[in-house]
């Protein structure tokens, strides 16, 4: 119903917004006759002359929409965002035209079918999660996904069958890695295992990457490892399973052929570049590309999806130029046509994830522009693309992928628009001009999509490549005219098994990108640790860069100084003083009042991946111990081998490691934190945090805030940040100490 309502919209959208706008203007010279307050007049004149791009702000307000829904601490009713459709419609149809009433309606609009959006598809896509840790168990399902990675297999299974689990509680998908499994194994195969299967891990701190919603929405309910060997029981035999097999086997079959072509991490590469076969490549390269700034060049993305359409396009409309078609026939329109069945064809060849998914509905829109005679590259194309990805994912909003993806392209766009004369005054130049202006205009992309780009790598990856934008001069380039146009070539060549005469000095291409990344990560201060930026910051920083970049009039660059403090946000937010994981297997001490205090952790190897999030979030870039016992007292810590005590501010923190700690620890703490679970009252604790609370608030984060109340002490959680939704685990409600 969200998404046919958003085509009605859609068809309203411009007489909506175009109509009555002399009114309005009049009414506003009235109302600076009359007095009133002419900042208000100003900012009225400056919306109503910026008509023309009202409509770029549609996907934005379906984002609000969708975001509002991810918001939310509980699941609203199924039918609510359907439900505030009717209303909001009828005041956009009966508000008079030309009155702000119809323009408030239209934009309701938007937000509820953003949030209607978000609704249905959690409805129709998720599935339940384990409630806890099962296994060794029987599982049985159909593979419908196999990663093959150094020393194990990662498997998707579909329609799981898991022993002591009924249909109702049985996940629709699970994931699990195995050491063993046939090396024949296909798409389609009914297999049996014994495995360990547990819920999704939610976020290691609040505020943290949530797995758990991430795996919701891929439909993958439990996630665990294989204990034995992987058995085959039988094939899927259906259209749909044929299908997805014979693409499976020819996605192995062009990968094999690849790596034997180009031996080493080239090969690996090449295969990534083409089938989106990242197994092979190894975590030195994979450092290093990060490193540089060059990792966005492994993962299939819009960048891969426009050199595939874009070579295979601008060849055959050549080709065609040579024929005599090219008096009396569209040979533009056949090469855009043409362009997108190769689109198509790459989209299945590499796997068809989500995020190529994306990247093929963008290029697809371009080329579609081609058809209909409309410009290919435009800001309402791009906000149609958007509008359209979110209607059908709702969640890639949350996404590092979508944000990037589209941060890059709008700051492309906005200094094409801006430039657009000018360069299309060069278009008669000379071959040398040509050049000079080709490279000056890749050095412009990388600086724009490096500045596009960069505060999202700094939220999702608490890191910046300092040096990507020189990086990704040399790579970019390589990449777009020698190393994408050869990788296409080899598929032609493949069936002619002349592939080796393309893939060969692919391999050369990529070999020099890899030097490329190595030599760049390597140059001194090339990674910028950068600590966790507040979710807030992160939407204060989208929306000031796209009033900044949607706008045309001066009032847009009010939303530079709102941009300056959202980036400044990471280094003048406040810290935890102590964090403790879900499980109560670690936790970790601030070792002084300072904010750049570094943490002090109960263990060097429990939690591993957990300690690894904490020390990224808090650009620290190792484990510090806290003193063991017998040490004395270090910055206010004294532990033994019981637990600490942490004197901060006036105020003492206990934590326990160990019951026999609780006794005395009760007495004398502000704050109790204990490993183990609390089973007696604590009446000195102002707050208590035990293993049960862990267990059903997940990670916890402590405050020390002298300033905000009489406690001194603010507690934050997993579930505080979340609520309760359909992708975060069923807990009982907490008892009272």
């Amino acid at each position: 119903m969200a998404r046919a309502a958003g085509l009605g919209f859609a068809r309203g959208l411009r007489g909506g917004l175009r109509g009555g706008a002399m009114r309005q203007e009049a009414a506003i010279g009235a109302g600076e006759g009359r007095g009133v307050a002419r900042p208000l007049a100003w900012l009225a004149g400056e919306f109503l002359a910026e008509r023309s791009r009202w409509p770029l702000w549609l996907p934005v307000l379906l984002g609000l929409g969708i975001g509002g829904y991810f918001l939310l601490p509980m699941e609203p009713p199924v039918w609510l965002g359907a439900a505030l459709l009717p209303p909001f419609l009828g005041l956009a149809i009966l508000a008079g035209q030309g009155s702000a009433l119809r323009l408030l309606g239209i934009a309701l609009v938007a937000v509820a079918l953003g949030f209607a959006a978000a609704q249905l598809r959690t409805a129709t896509i998720g599935t339940p999660l384990l409630e806890k840790r099962i296994g060794p168990a029987a599982v049985q399902g159909r593979v419908i996904e196999i990663e093959a990675r150094a020393g194990d297999w990662r498997l998707t299974l579909d329609r799981p069958v898991l022993a002591r689990l009924s249909p109702e509680q049985t996940p629709r998908r699970i994931r699990f890695t195995a050491r063993a499994a046939p090396d024949d194994l296909r798409l389609g195969d009914i297999v049996r295992v014994r495995a360990v299967l547990r819920p999704p891990p939610g976020p290691a701190a609040p505020g943290a990457f949530d797995f758990q919603r991430h795996a919701f929405f891929e439909g993958i309910g439990g996630v665990g490892y294989a204990v034995g060997r992987v058995e085959r029981v039988a094939g899927e035999a259906s259209v749909r399973a044929d299908f997805w097999i014979a693409m499976d086997e020819l996605r192995r079959l062009v990968t094999g052929r690849i790596r034997a072509a180009v031996p080493g991490e080239a090969g690996a590469v090449a295969a990534a570049l083409v089938t989106g076969d990242r197994a092979a490549i190894s975590e030195e390269t994979l450092e290093a590309m990060r490193g540089s700034g060059l990792s966005h060049l492994l993962s299939i993305s819009g960048l891969h999806m426009t050199l595939v359409a874009g070579t295979v396009f601008f060849c055959v409309r050549f080709l065609l130029a040579l024929t005599p078609l090219a008096l009396s026939r569209p040979i533009k329109k056949w090469a855009a046509l043409a362009a997108i069945l190769a689109a198509f064809f790459y989209l299945l060849l590499s796997g068809a994830t989500v995020p190529t998914q994306r990247s093929f509905v963008m290029t697809g829109l371009v080329f579609a522009a081609v058809l209909i005679d409309r410009v290919a590259i435009s800001f309402r194309l791009i906000a149609w693309a958007a509008a359209i990805v979110m209607l059908i994912m709702p969640e890639a909003l949350l996404g590092p992928s979508f944000q990037m993806s589209f941060a890059a392209v709008l700051m492309l766009i906005a200094f094409y628009e801006a430039n657009r004369d000018r360069l299309a005054s060069q278009r008669r130049a000379g071959p040398l001009r040509w050049i000079w202006l080709y490279a000056l205009g890749l050095a412009i992309t990388s600086v724009l999509a490096t500045i596009g780009t960069t505060p999202y790598s700094a939220y999702h990856f608490n890191q910046v490549a300092v040096y990507g934008t020189a990086a990704n001069m040399v790579a970019v380039p390589l990449t777009g005219i020698w190393v994408m146009p050869l990788g296409v070539l080899a598929l032609l060549l493949m069936p002619l098994g002349l592939e080796g005469w393309a893939l060969t000095p692919m391999g050369w291409g990529i070999e020099a990108i890899i030097e490329t990344g190595r030599v760049v990560a390597a140059w001194p201060g090339a990674v910028l640790a950068v600590p966790a930026m507040p979710d807030l910051a992160l939407a204060a920083l989208s929306l000031g860069g796209l009033w900044l970049l949607l706008w045309r009039r001066p009032w847009r660059h009010a939303a530079v100084p709102a941009i300056i403090l959202a980036m400044a946000s990471p280094w003048l937010v406040e810290r935890p003083a102590l964090l403790v994981d879900d499980e109560g297997k670690l936790a970790a001490i601030r070792a002084g009042p300072a904010r750049d205090a570094p943490l002090l952790f109960t263990s060097g190897v429990a939690a591993r991946f957990t300690g690894d999030v904490w020390l990224r979030r808090e650009t620290q870039e190792r484990r510090r111990l806290l003193p063991r016992s017998g040490m004395g007292v270090d910055e206010g810590i004294a532990c033994d081998r019981l637990g600490c005590i942490v004197r901060r501010d006036g105020l003492t923190l206990a934590l326990a490691r160990d019951a026999a700690a609780l006794p005395e620890d009760c007495r004398i703490a502000d704050l109790m934190v204990s490993l183990v679970p609390v089973r007696r009252r604590c009446p000195s604790a102002r707050a208590v945090i035990d293993r049960f609370d862990l267990w059903r608030d997940g990670a916890h984060a402590v405050y020390i805030d002298l300033g905000g109340g009489p406690q001194g002490i603010r507690l934050d959680s997993v579930r505080a940040r979340r609520g309760d939704r359909p992708w975060t685990p069923v807990r009982p409600a907490s008892r009272r100490r």
